[in-house]
Protein backbone atom coordinates (compact mmCIF):
# COMPACT_ATOMS: atom_id res chain seq x y z
CA UNK A 1 0.00 0.00 0.00
CA UNK A 2 1.04 3.32 -0.71
CA UNK A 3 0.87 5.88 1.89
CA UNK A 4 1.18 9.61 1.03
CA UNK A 5 2.08 12.14 3.83
CA UNK A 6 1.56 15.61 3.07
CA UNK A 7 2.92 18.59 4.06
CA UNK A 8 0.77 20.96 5.94
CA UNK A 9 -0.21 24.74 4.72
CA UNK A 10 -2.44 26.57 6.79
CA UNK A 11 -0.68 29.66 7.99
CA UNK A 12 2.17 29.42 10.77
CA UNK A 13 1.70 25.85 11.11
CA UNK A 14 4.55 23.70 12.20
CA UNK A 15 3.45 20.48 13.07
CA UNK A 16 4.55 17.88 10.86
CA UNK A 17 1.98 14.99 10.32
CA UNK A 18 4.83 12.14 10.10
CA UNK A 19 8.41 11.85 11.63
CA UNK A 20 11.41 9.91 10.39
CA UNK A 21 11.22 7.16 13.06
CA UNK A 22 7.81 6.58 12.57
CA UNK A 23 7.98 6.07 8.46
CA UNK A 24 10.63 3.32 9.34
CA UNK A 25 8.59 1.53 11.00
CA UNK A 26 6.20 1.59 8.30
CA UNK A 27 8.40 0.46 5.78
CA UNK A 28 10.07 -2.39 7.75
CA UNK A 29 5.72 -3.28 7.42
CA UNK A 30 6.27 -3.27 4.29
CA UNK A 31 4.14 -0.23 3.41
CA UNK A 32 5.72 2.25 0.52
CA UNK A 33 6.17 5.73 2.37
CA UNK A 34 5.86 8.77 0.02
CA UNK A 35 6.96 12.44 1.06
CA UNK A 36 6.21 15.85 0.34
CA UNK A 37 9.04 17.27 -0.34
CA UNK A 38 9.97 19.54 2.78
CA UNK A 39 7.11 18.09 4.25
CA UNK A 40 9.04 18.32 7.97
CA UNK A 41 11.00 21.13 7.39
CA UNK A 42 8.75 22.56 10.07
CA UNK A 43 9.66 20.46 12.80
CA UNK A 44 13.37 20.67 11.70
CA UNK A 45 13.05 17.35 9.71
CA UNK A 46 14.90 17.41 5.90
CA UNK A 47 14.09 15.14 3.10
CA UNK A 48 16.92 13.35 3.58
CA UNK A 49 16.06 12.26 6.66
CA UNK A 50 12.86 10.67 5.22
CA UNK A 51 14.90 9.21 2.32
CA UNK A 52 17.53 7.49 4.77
CA UNK A 53 15.15 5.37 6.23
CA UNK A 54 13.48 4.35 2.67
CA UNK A 55 10.73 6.85 2.02
CA UNK A 56 10.65 8.46 -1.75
CA UNK A 57 10.35 12.22 -2.07
CA UNK A 58 7.39 13.43 -4.61
CA UNK A 59 7.72 17.54 -5.38
CA UNK A 60 4.05 17.19 -7.30
CA UNK A 61 1.33 17.35 -4.93
CA UNK A 62 -1.60 16.35 -6.64
CA UNK A 63 0.17 13.15 -8.01
CA UNK A 64 1.15 12.39 -4.45
CA UNK A 65 -2.38 12.35 -3.29
CA UNK A 66 -3.95 10.68 -6.49
CA UNK A 67 -2.10 7.89 -6.50
CA UNK A 68 -2.14 6.81 -2.50
CA UNK A 69 -4.33 4.07 -1.26
CA UNK A 70 -3.91 5.72 2.39
CA UNK A 71 -3.37 10.06 2.45
CA UNK A 72 -1.79 11.18 5.73
CA UNK A 73 -1.98 15.00 7.13
CA UNK A 74 -2.30 16.86 10.33
CA UNK A 75 -5.33 19.26 9.48
CA UNK A 76 -8.81 19.09 7.63
CA UNK A 77 -7.83 19.18 3.61
CA UNK A 78 -8.66 22.08 1.28
CA UNK A 79 -12.27 20.91 -0.66
CA UNK A 80 -10.32 21.04 -4.26
CA UNK A 81 -7.79 17.91 -2.90
CA UNK A 82 -10.47 16.05 -2.26
CA UNK A 83 -11.42 15.62 -5.56
CA UNK A 84 -7.57 14.47 -6.08
CA UNK A 85 -8.10 11.40 -3.58
CA UNK A 86 -8.79 8.05 -6.03
CA UNK A 87 -12.33 6.05 -4.96
CA UNK A 88 -12.45 4.04 -1.76
CA UNK A 89 -8.46 5.43 -0.41
CA UNK A 90 -8.62 6.14 2.80
CA UNK A 91 -7.79 9.30 4.46
CA UNK A 92 -7.05 10.23 7.84
CA UNK A 93 -6.57 13.57 9.67
CA UNK A 94 -8.29 15.87 11.95
CA UNK A 95 -11.52 16.72 10.00
CA UNK A 96 -13.73 18.81 12.71
CA UNK A 97 -16.85 16.76 11.26
CA UNK A 98 -19.42 18.31 13.73
CA UNK A 99 -18.61 21.66 11.93
CA UNK A 100 -17.05 20.71 8.66
CA UNK A 101 -20.82 19.05 6.99
CA UNK A 102 -19.76 19.95 3.79
CA UNK A 103 -16.55 18.70 3.57
CA UNK A 104 -17.83 15.40 5.14
CA UNK A 105 -20.49 15.12 2.43
CA UNK A 106 -18.16 15.44 -0.04
CA UNK A 107 -15.72 12.41 1.07
CA UNK A 108 -19.03 10.22 1.34
CA UNK A 109 -20.15 11.69 -2.11
CA UNK A 110 -16.33 10.39 -3.20
CA UNK A 111 -16.26 7.41 -1.57
CA UNK A 112 -13.27 7.70 0.59
CA UNK A 113 -12.98 6.10 3.75
CA UNK A 114 -12.46 9.24 6.22
CA UNK A 115 -11.14 8.96 9.44
CA UNK A 116 -11.55 11.88 12.17
CA UNK A 117 -8.17 11.69 14.32
CA UNK A 118 -10.52 13.97 16.60
CA UNK A 119 -13.22 10.85 17.40
CA UNK A 120 -10.51 8.58 18.49
CA UNK A 121 -12.60 6.49 21.54
CA UNK A 122 -11.23 7.17 24.82
CA UNK A 123 -10.44 3.86 25.65
CA UNK A 124 -7.59 2.26 27.60
CA UNK A 125 -6.76 0.34 23.96
CA UNK A 126 -6.93 2.99 22.06
CA UNK A 127 -4.67 5.54 24.14
CA UNK A 128 -1.73 5.45 22.36
CA UNK A 129 -3.59 6.64 19.33
CA UNK A 130 -5.99 9.36 21.65
CA UNK A 131 -4.06 12.33 19.25
CA UNK A 132 -6.97 14.99 21.06
CA UNK A 133 -5.41 14.37 24.47
CA UNK A 134 -1.51 13.87 23.40
CA UNK A 135 -1.75 17.74 21.81
CA UNK A 136 -4.39 19.25 24.77
CA UNK A 137 -1.58 17.93 27.25
CA UNK A 138 0.90 19.73 25.10
CA UNK A 139 -1.83 22.86 24.66
CA UNK A 140 -2.14 22.50 28.40
CA UNK A 141 2.05 23.02 29.11
CA UNK A 142 1.80 25.86 26.84
CA UNK A 143 -0.76 28.24 28.38
CA UNK A 144 1.31 27.88 31.48
CA UNK A 145 4.42 28.30 29.82
CA UNK A 146 3.09 31.49 28.19
CA UNK A 147 1.24 33.23 31.60
CA UNK A 148 4.78 32.92 32.85
CA UNK A 149 6.05 34.96 30.25
CA UNK A 150 3.15 37.16 30.55
CA UNK A 151 2.82 37.84 34.05
CA UNK A 152 4.56 40.48 35.60
CA UNK A 153 5.54 38.91 38.16
CA UNK A 154 7.40 35.47 39.16
CA UNK A 155 5.52 32.39 40.11
CA UNK A 156 7.46 31.00 42.56
CA UNK A 157 7.95 31.89 46.43
CA UNK A 158 10.71 33.27 46.46
CA UNK A 159 12.77 34.78 50.06
CA UNK A 160 15.46 37.06 49.39
CA UNK A 161 17.33 39.89 51.50
CA UNK A 162 14.94 42.24 50.34
CA UNK A 163 12.04 40.60 51.49
CA UNK A 164 10.09 37.27 51.33
CA UNK A 165 8.14 37.01 47.32
CA UNK A 166 4.41 35.48 47.73
CA UNK A 167 3.45 33.07 44.66
CA UNK A 168 1.15 33.68 42.06
CA UNK A 169 -1.88 32.37 42.40
CA UNK A 170 -3.12 30.05 39.53
CA UNK A 171 -7.19 29.49 39.07
CA UNK A 172 -7.40 26.50 36.15
CA UNK A 173 -11.03 26.09 35.06
CA UNK A 174 -11.68 22.62 33.77
CA UNK A 175 -9.38 19.99 34.79
CA UNK A 176 -9.50 17.25 31.90
CA UNK A 177 -6.39 16.69 29.93
CA UNK A 178 -5.26 20.29 28.73
CA UNK A 179 -6.21 21.18 32.37
CA UNK A 180 -4.09 18.70 34.15
CA UNK A 181 -1.09 19.06 32.72
CA UNK A 182 -1.55 23.12 33.17
CA UNK A 183 -1.79 21.96 37.11
CA UNK A 184 1.43 19.77 37.13
CA UNK A 185 3.31 22.73 35.19
CA UNK A 186 2.36 25.29 37.25
CA UNK A 187 2.88 23.96 40.33
CA UNK A 188 6.46 22.56 38.76
CA UNK A 189 6.84 26.52 38.91
CA UNK A 190 6.58 27.28 42.22
CA UNK A 191 2.93 29.02 41.68
CA UNK A 192 -0.21 28.41 44.58
CA UNK A 193 -2.96 26.80 42.35
CA UNK A 194 -6.11 26.22 42.81
CA UNK A 195 -8.60 24.11 40.21
CA UNK A 196 -12.05 23.67 39.36
CA UNK A 197 -14.28 20.82 37.20
CA UNK A 198 -17.59 19.90 37.09
CA UNK A 199 -17.12 16.24 37.57
CA UNK A 200 -16.50 16.31 41.08
CA UNK A 201 -14.40 12.61 39.98
CA UNK A 202 -11.32 14.50 39.00
CA UNK A 203 -10.75 15.94 42.57
CA UNK A 204 -8.44 13.00 43.37
CA UNK A 205 -6.51 13.83 40.61
CA UNK A 206 -6.03 17.28 41.33
CA UNK A 207 -5.01 17.28 44.59
CA UNK A 208 -2.38 14.36 43.63
CA UNK A 209 -1.02 16.88 41.26
CA UNK A 210 -0.72 19.29 44.56
CA UNK A 211 -3.43 21.79 44.16
CA UNK A 212 -6.48 22.64 45.75
CA UNK A 213 -9.84 21.41 44.25
CA UNK A 214 -12.55 24.11 44.37
CA UNK A 215 -15.77 22.70 45.35
CA UNK A 216 -19.07 23.80 43.71
CA UNK A 217 -22.16 22.16 44.48
CA UNK A 218 -23.96 22.04 41.06
CA UNK A 219 -26.10 19.11 41.73
CA UNK A 220 -26.51 16.37 39.12
CA UNK A 221 -23.22 16.65 36.68
CA UNK A 222 -21.38 14.11 35.36
CA UNK A 223 -19.73 13.24 32.15
CA UNK A 224 -19.76 11.25 29.31
CA UNK A 225 -19.11 7.94 28.04
CA UNK A 226 -16.29 9.08 26.30
CA UNK A 227 -14.96 11.01 29.19
CA UNK A 228 -15.50 14.75 28.84
CA UNK A 229 -17.84 16.55 30.72
CA UNK A 230 -21.27 17.00 30.41
CA UNK A 231 -23.31 20.54 29.38
CA UNK A 232 -24.69 22.31 32.37
CA UNK A 233 -28.34 23.88 32.41
CA UNK A 234 -28.76 28.02 33.04
CA UNK A 235 -28.80 27.60 36.56
CA UNK A 236 -26.04 25.49 36.88
CA UNK A 237 -23.90 27.98 35.09
CA UNK A 238 -24.92 30.98 37.56
CA UNK A 239 -24.33 28.96 40.38
CA UNK A 240 -20.68 28.03 39.17
CA UNK A 241 -20.12 31.78 38.13
CA UNK A 242 -20.61 32.97 41.82
CA UNK A 243 -18.01 30.79 43.01
CA UNK A 244 -15.81 31.47 40.27
CA UNK A 245 -15.84 35.04 40.66
CA UNK A 246 -14.70 34.79 43.48
CA UNK A 247 -11.59 32.94 42.79
CA UNK A 248 -10.67 35.37 40.11
CA UNK A 249 -10.55 38.34 41.84
CA UNK A 250 -8.16 36.55 43.85
CA UNK A 251 -5.92 34.83 41.01
CA UNK A 252 -2.87 36.29 38.72
CA UNK A 253 -3.90 34.07 36.26
CA UNK A 254 -6.51 32.45 35.29
CA UNK A 255 -6.54 29.42 32.70
CA UNK A 256 -9.69 28.13 31.48
CA UNK A 257 -9.92 24.94 29.27
CA UNK A 258 -13.98 24.23 29.55
CA UNK A 259 -15.37 22.04 26.14
CA UNK A 260 -17.56 20.12 25.26
CA UNK A 261 -16.94 17.60 22.72
CA UNK A 262 -18.69 18.66 19.47
CA UNK A 263 -20.18 22.14 20.20
CA UNK A 264 -19.28 25.46 21.03
CA UNK A 265 -17.52 26.20 24.22
CA UNK A 266 -19.13 27.24 27.36
CA UNK A 267 -18.88 30.48 27.97
CA UNK A 268 -17.36 30.76 32.01
CA UNK A 269 -15.87 33.74 32.33
CA UNK A 270 -17.82 37.31 31.61
CA UNK A 271 -17.01 41.02 31.30
CA UNK A 272 -18.49 41.51 35.12
CA UNK A 273 -16.16 38.66 36.54
CA UNK A 274 -13.43 40.17 34.68
CA UNK A 275 -14.11 43.65 35.46
CA UNK A 276 -13.63 42.35 39.81
CA UNK A 277 -10.03 41.06 38.67
CA UNK A 278 -6.94 42.72 39.84
CA UNK A 279 -5.74 44.93 37.43
CA UNK A 280 -1.93 43.42 35.38
CA UNK A 281 -3.68 40.02 36.20
CA UNK A 282 -3.98 38.04 33.27
CA UNK A 283 -6.60 34.65 31.76
CA UNK A 284 -4.98 32.24 28.84
CA UNK A 285 -8.30 30.71 27.14
CA UNK A 286 -7.30 27.77 25.78
CA UNK A 287 -10.94 27.21 24.31
CA UNK A 288 -10.88 30.11 21.85
CA UNK A 289 -10.70 27.86 18.48
CA UNK A 290 -13.87 26.18 19.36
CA UNK A 291 -15.86 29.54 21.02
CA UNK A 292 -14.14 30.33 23.71
CA UNK A 293 -14.48 30.36 27.33
CA UNK A 294 -13.98 33.76 27.96
CA UNK A 295 -16.03 36.47 27.14
CA UNK A 296 -14.01 39.33 25.15
CA UNK A 297 -11.70 36.79 23.70
CA UNK A 298 -10.43 37.28 20.19
CA UNK A 299 -9.38 34.04 18.16
CA UNK A 300 -5.23 34.72 17.09
CA UNK A 301 -4.71 38.13 19.59
CA UNK A 302 -3.90 39.11 23.27
CA UNK A 303 -6.70 42.11 24.37
CA UNK A 304 -6.76 43.88 27.33
CA UNK A 305 -10.22 44.41 29.31
CA UNK A 306 -10.35 46.72 31.79
CA UNK A 307 -6.54 46.35 33.02
CA UNK A 308 -6.87 42.42 32.34
CA UNK A 309 -5.17 40.71 29.42
CA UNK A 310 -6.61 37.87 27.85
CA UNK A 311 -4.79 35.63 25.51
CA UNK A 312 -6.79 33.51 22.79
CA UNK A 313 -3.72 32.25 20.95
CA UNK A 314 -4.36 29.60 18.78
CA UNK A 315 -2.76 26.20 17.90
CA UNK A 316 -0.38 26.05 21.12
CA UNK A 317 0.47 22.62 20.59
CA UNK A 318 2.24 24.60 17.77
CA UNK A 319 4.25 26.26 19.74
CA UNK A 320 6.15 23.25 20.82
CA UNK A 321 6.41 21.83 16.95
CA UNK A 322 8.80 19.12 17.60
CA UNK A 323 6.86 17.41 20.40
CA UNK A 324 3.82 17.75 19.04
CA UNK A 325 4.74 16.47 15.90
CA UNK A 326 6.61 13.41 17.99
CA UNK A 327 3.45 12.29 19.59
CA UNK A 328 1.26 13.20 16.47
CA UNK A 329 3.41 10.98 14.65
CA UNK A 330 3.15 8.17 17.34
CA UNK A 331 -0.52 8.29 17.11
CA UNK A 332 -0.81 7.96 13.58
CA UNK A 333 1.69 5.16 13.77
CA UNK A 334 0.05 3.13 16.27
CA UNK A 335 -3.44 3.43 14.85
CA UNK A 336 -1.89 2.34 11.27
CA UNK A 337 -0.38 -0.77 13.20
CA UNK A 338 -3.18 -1.67 15.30
CA UNK A 339 -5.09 -2.38 12.14
CA UNK A 340 -2.22 -3.35 9.72
CA UNK A 341 -2.03 -6.47 7.68
CA UNK A 342 1.28 -7.88 7.58
CA UNK A 343 0.30 -10.36 4.72
CA UNK A 344 -1.19 -8.02 2.25
CA UNK A 345 0.83 -5.18 3.30
CA UNK A 346 -2.61 -2.86 3.99
CA UNK A 347 -3.95 -0.51 6.44
CA UNK A 348 -7.44 -3.09 6.89
CA UNK A 349 -10.42 -1.41 7.96
CA UNK A 350 -12.05 -3.77 10.85
CA UNK A 351 -15.76 -2.33 10.60
CA UNK A 352 -16.49 -4.35 13.82
CA UNK A 353 -13.92 -2.96 16.19
CA UNK A 354 -14.95 -0.36 18.26
CA UNK A 355 -11.75 1.91 17.47
CA UNK A 356 -12.97 1.93 13.71
CA UNK A 357 -16.42 2.45 14.87
CA UNK A 358 -15.76 5.44 16.86
CA UNK A 359 -13.78 7.20 14.34
CA UNK A 360 -14.51 5.92 11.10
CA UNK A 361 -17.01 9.10 9.42
CA UNK A 362 -17.05 8.19 6.27
CA UNK A 363 -17.04 4.64 4.10
CA UNK A 364 -18.63 3.51 0.94
CA UNK A 365 -20.58 6.47 0.08
CA UNK A 366 -22.00 6.49 3.48
CA UNK A 367 -21.68 8.37 6.92
CA UNK A 368 -20.55 5.58 8.83
CA UNK A 369 -20.17 7.08 12.26
CA UNK A 370 -23.30 7.46 14.11
CA UNK A 371 -22.42 9.94 15.75
CA UNK A 372 -21.41 12.37 13.36
CA UNK A 373 -24.96 10.72 10.88
CA UNK A 374 -27.18 12.17 13.74
CA UNK A 375 -25.71 15.65 13.38
CA UNK A 376 -25.21 15.68 9.45
CA UNK A 377 -28.59 15.44 7.17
Amino acid sequence: MKIAVLKETYPGEKRVPLIPTTVADLINRGAEVEIETDMGIGSGYQNEDYTSVGANIQTDRKELISSAGLILRLRIPPSEEIDWIKKDAIHISYLDPFNQQSLINNFKEKHISAIAMELIPRTTKAQKMDALSSQASLGGYVAVIIAADRLDKIFPMMMTPSGTIAPSKIFIIGAGVAGLQAIATAKRLGARVEAFDTRPTVEEQVQSLGAKFVKVDLGETGETKDGYAKALTREQLDKQREVMTRHCAQSDVVITTAQVFGKKAPLIITSDMIKGMKPGSLIVDLAVETGGNVEGSKLGEEVEVDGVRIIGLENLPGHVAVHASQMYSSNLGNLIGEFWDDESKIFKLDLEDEIIKGCLVTHQGNIFSETVKNIIK
